[in-house]
């Protein structure tokens, strides 16, 4: 029998003969420094082994919102040391619980995505902040993602544009952020929109013509990118990954 391990190595195996090469990362558990129940040294040997990346990854800010400023710091520190046994370049913010979205908290959230970007920085790694939908949403004539833009510092805090939440919840493009931040969108998360429910759906079966609407790379500062779907598979997720490959193949690679 298979264990979990073997399983999770298989499964970046059948990926990688799909053509992926570089990967997100998501679950860092800091305090068993693991990834996936790897430890992080660990999980570098298997990456190594399989000659493949994780350039970024998703760590669990979100809950620091209500800590002190010392357990921040801490637990960025032991990202940072993860990140780094794993070469990893960026240390991204992905999101806050539904509990937390309101502008008090996006308020709160600006001088913790400074200091985080400052830290992390200052380790010779990325900090990026990966927008979702809420972001965009109106508080009289202000989005939580207008104070992102404006009052984080730009050389700490970067930014990784989720194109899919962009065309599903805001009124602008990916272009138009582009233009309004150029050089900041260091990372982009590629994903298509269902026609009927607007939920995930896989490349080519939705309703984003990414052959029309990918920015341009020197301006976004596109540094890695990344396919994503996330549920409501056609058939299975080993199925979509394999789909999404075949159309970016086609259609989106010699764009990128």
């Amino acid at each position: 029998m298979l264990s979990d391990y073997d399983n999770r190595i298989d499964t970046l195996k059948e990926l990688k003969t799909m053509g992926y090469q570089d990967f997100e990362a998501y679950g860092f558990d800091a305090d068993k420094g693991s990834f996936y129940g790897f430890k992080s040294s660990e999980f570098k040997k298997v990456l190594d082994y399989l000659d493949i990346s994780v350039t970024s990854g998703h760590y669990g800010f979100a809950p620091f919102l209500d800590k002190r400023e010392d357990e921040l710091r801490r637990f960025v520190d032991r990202c940072i040391v993860g990140a780094k046994e794993i070469d990893s370049k960026y240390i991204t913010w992905p999101w806050i619980a539904p509990e937390q979205r309101n502008m008090e908290n996006f308020k709160r959230m600006i001088p913790m995505l400074n200091k985080i970007g400052e830290q992390v920085t200052s380790a010779g790694l990325g900090f990026a902040y990966h927008n979702h939908g809420f972001e965009f949403e109106d508080y009289n004539g202000l989005t939580g993602y207008d104070l992102i833009l404006s009052e984080t510092d730009p050389s700490v805090v970067k930014l990784q544009m989720d194109m899919y939440w962009v065309m599903h919840s805001s009124n602008f493009t990916p272009a138009d952020l582009i233009k309004s931040q150029a050089g900041r969108f260091v990372m982009w998360h590629i994903k298509d929109m269902d026609k009927v429910t607007r939920d995930y759906t896989e490349l080519g079966n939705g309703s984003i013509d990414y052959t029309k609407l990918l920015p341009d790379l020197a301006e976004s500062g596109l540094q890695f990118y990344y396919l994503e779907q996330g549920g409501n598979f056609a058939h299975n997720s080993t199925r979509s990954a394999r789909d999404s490959a075949r159309y970016f193949k086609k259609y989106l690679e010699h764009k990128i």
